[in-house]
């Protein structure tokens, strides 16, 4: 085994061993599946019923309020004080007031409507329970005008355009919802494991400055060696714990879908819901279902045998050229405090390339996206936003080649700077004598 070959083994050896990595490697993929999976489960657990109580002094209301999974509705004709002061010893979570209003007078009665609580309310809650009396004030406004509210409702629900998105080449992807979410989800992970790992190299480099480790080992190897051994070595620590992520993430998801989702999502369940609720008290169930089951049927659209190796490339090539660049920091200063004023303008590509993440999903196939997907400084996360909406495979072999292209550069700049700064000590270098470094 060659030099470089034993410091990647010794780099990769005595990190995978570190509590910290198995720590991150066990929590990664239940951070992961949860993300996917929670939504999913929220959908099909019940929460605690929320029963509220109505004084409908006006009589309006009493009666048609519609309730859902969470508030249930009950009707009284106790007055005010008295029902308040037993609301919850009753079992009541609130209590809402429409006080006696003159027919003309609806736009002043809307004003006057109250909801009692002894604990806090939810903003969900909340909206809900105003949505349903705006419902009921909507329809007093309508009888008013003689207008026939089951007609405005009818109306209502036969307008419903989901507008399905075909592409011309045939291939029926992921909706757009999904592509936004899969391109950010990937663009902040390649963002986040860059600086994680890079900053594993910047400090692994300092440590052995400071300690003056550094001056044993390059008396055995060179220092562009070394620099390498070190990131090599750190990027298949981040490679192995990715894979893992990966695996475990697919195994929980895969059964969580397989023995919990699965029936619930049953073609036979929600056509039995559908039988059983003929009224069409069970459609908002039923709605319910019907959006679960849509993003599980996109989650399984996604083409992961394309969006998994991409990740894998510019994560190792973003993270081969921006650990090139904090190694070289690591090696031209003595304490962490000092890589402050080099740390800013080299990782500042990397800082617009994830705030740009939004203006690219909105227009992933506009200029600005293109070129930045090409720039191998914002490559990395900027081509894994545009992947999930579809890229020509020319624009991803240019991008690769580009980014292979200026990873060979930025190595060779920083091993100028790094051969130098780590034999350099008590002084901090400043941006000019690095320049010149590069020069020796």
């Amino acid at each position: 085994m060659g030099k470089v070959g034993l410091i990647i083994r010794r780099e990769y050896l005595t990190r995978v061993r570190k509590k910290s990595f198995l720590l991150m490697t066990i929590l990664g993929p239940l951070i992961m599946a949860a993300i996917m999976i929670v939504p999913v489960w929220m959908a099909s657990v019940n929460v605690s019923v929320k029963k509220v109580l109505v004084l409908d002094e006006a009589g309006f209301i009493e009666g048609l309020l519609q309730e859902n999974d969470d508030v249930k509705f009950f009707y009284t004709r106790t007055p005010l004080k008295k029902s308040l002061s037993t609301l919850d010893a009753d079992g009541y979570f609130a209590l809402v007031h429409v006080p006696r209003f003159q027919e003309n007078d609806i736009n002043h009665l809307q004003r006057q409507i109250k909801l009692y609580s002894a604990k806090q309310v939810s903003l969900s809650m909340k909206l809900f329970v105003r949505n349903q009396i705006e419902k009921q004030i909507e329809r007093l406004k309508l009888q008013s005008q003689g207008v026939d509210q089951d007609l405005v409702d009818n109306v209502k629900k036969s307008v419903n355009v989901p507008l399905e998105i075909i592409p011309l080449d045939g291939e029926k992807g992921s909706g757009v919802e999904m592509n936004t979410a899969l391109g950010m989800i990937g663009g902040i992970l390649i963002y986040f494991f860059i600086f994680l790992f890079g900053a594993q190299v910047m400090r692994g480099v300092i440590e052995e400055k400071t300690n003056r480790i550094v001056e044993v080992i390059i008396s055995s190897v060179k220092p562009f060696q070394l620099m390498m051994g070190k990131i090599l070595g750190i990027a298949l620590v981040g490679l192995t714990q990715f894979l893992l992520w990966v695996i475990l993430t697919g195994t929980i998801y895969t059964v969580f879908m397989g023995t919990v989702v699965k029936e619930k999502l049953s073609s036979d369940k929600m056509e039995a819901l559908m039988k059983q609720s003929p009224d069409g008290t069970a459609v908002a169930d039923y709605d319910e279902l019907k959006q679960t089951q849509q993003m599980v049927n996109e989650v399984s659209r996604i083409n992961w045998g394309l969006m998994i190796p991409c990740f894998i490339f510019y994560f190792l090539g973003g993270y081969l050229l921006y650990g090139a660049m904090f190694a070289a920091i690591g090696g031209a200063v003595d304490s962490e405090a000092d890589t402050q004023q080099f740390m800013l303008p080299v990782s500042a590509p990397l800082i617009l390339s994830f705030v740009m993440a939004q203006t690219v999903l909105n227009d992933p196939n506009g200029s600005l996206a293109v070129w930045l997907s090409i720039i191998p400084f914002t490559s990395p996360i900027i081509m894994m936003v545009r992947l999930p909406f579809g890229v020509h495979y020319s624009e991803v072999l240019l991008s690769m080649g580009m980014l292979i292209l200026g990873f060979i550069l930025t190595t060779w700049a920083a091993a100028k700077i790094y051969r130098t700064g780590i034999l350099m000590y008590g002084k901090r270098p400043t941006w000019k004598e690095m320049l010149r470094w590069l020069r020796y």
